[in-house]
């Protein structure tokens, strides 16, 4: 598949396809031999630790606070907020979060590359002293590689990046960088992908988003901290598919199904033994927002697929 894209380029919708490819045959692999896909893979875990996320910039506060603290009710320990509106309103937002989980939750801030290096440099001393924070995600732009190499060694947290990496070249590059590499699953072409680029470093390792697709790779790396359990993507999973998992003590457990999940329905499998990736797309949810795109003859090809 890399090969048929060479013409169209690595990066971005193409490495994205493979992706899709890539984790429907490994799904299917799973099926054929009738094994979890985390036992398939050869996970050294039973479980995934995960991070709530979310604390988008366009919350009020109150709906900031509410959210984080929320996760923090729901037994996850470790919660991130998102930031690059101004320094003074960053800070004093982070505050108000600290203030409300308490002293034992970890606090994370992503700024998406918003500010330049002298202002995360400043801004990240001031978290740390008046905010606890210990994860600052994208301070920079992650295409800027000193500046993430100089805070890094100069903040007294971790500097972590690499989501917009669809390769491993991509990652080798990035990894001396950071105190915590991070990867999408989605992104760098799959499973196979995003398991070679884990193999590839010895740096702390971190799933971006989508958390029902990373959690059975993310059972296999022994360097991996944390899957992200991103707020926009766990709606929609939730929404569209039966079979998803949600956080047991600020984890997910690939083998523990929700006890109404699709798993559980089948007379032949335990909700403890589900096979493959264990989750299925609910038809009659989707089909209401389908666009106008997809066709009446693609829409009765699928169904009958199912």
């Amino acid at each position: 598949m890399r090969s048929a894209i060479r013409n169209l380029g690595r990066p971005g919708l193409c490495s994205m396809a493979i992706a899709a490819v890539d984790m429907a045959l490994w799904d299917a692999k799973a099926r054929t031999l009738d094994v979890s896909l985390h036992r398939l893979l050869g996970g050294c875990r039973s479980e995934v630790p995960v991070y709530g996320s979310g604390g988008f910039t366009t919350y009020s506060r109150d709906d900031l606070v509410a959210q984080l603290a929320g996760w923090v009710e729901q037994g996850i320990p470790r919660v991130k907020m998102k930031i690059g509106i101004s320094p003074e309103d960053d800070l004093e937002r982070a505050c108000a979060v600290r203030k409300a989980i308490g002293t034992d939750t970890e606090l994370y801030v992503d700024a998406n590359g918003a500010y330049d290096q002298v202002t995360a440099l400043r801004l990240g001393r001031q978290l740390v002293e008046q905010a606890d924070v210990t994860w600052f995600e994208e301070p920079v732009s992650s295409d800027d590689l000193p500046g993430l190499t100089d805070l890094s060694r100069d903040l007294p947290l971790d500097v972590t990046a690499g989501e917009y990496g669809y390769h491993l070249e991509y990652f080798q590059v990035m990894a001396p960088c950071v105190d915590v590499l991070q990867a999408d699953i989605t992104r760098c072409a799959g499973i196979t992908e995003w398991l070679r680029v884990a193999t590839a470093t010895t740096k702390p390792f971190s799933g971006h988003c989508a958390p029902m697709a990373h959690v059975h790779a993310a059972t296999v790396p022994p360097h991996l901290r944390h899957l992200e359990y991103f707020h926009d993507h766990v709606r929609i999973e939730q929404m569209l598919f039966d079979g998803v998992l949600e956080p047991v003590e600020g984890c997910l457990i690939p083998w523990k199904r929700l006890v109404t999940g699709w798993c559980s329905r089948r007379p032949t499998r335990s909700a403890s033994e589900c096979a493959e990736w264990g989750i299925r797309l609910v038809w009659t949810d989707w089909t209401a927002y389908r666009t106008s795109c997809g066709s009446t003859r693609w829409s009765r090809t699928a169904n009958a697929a199912h």
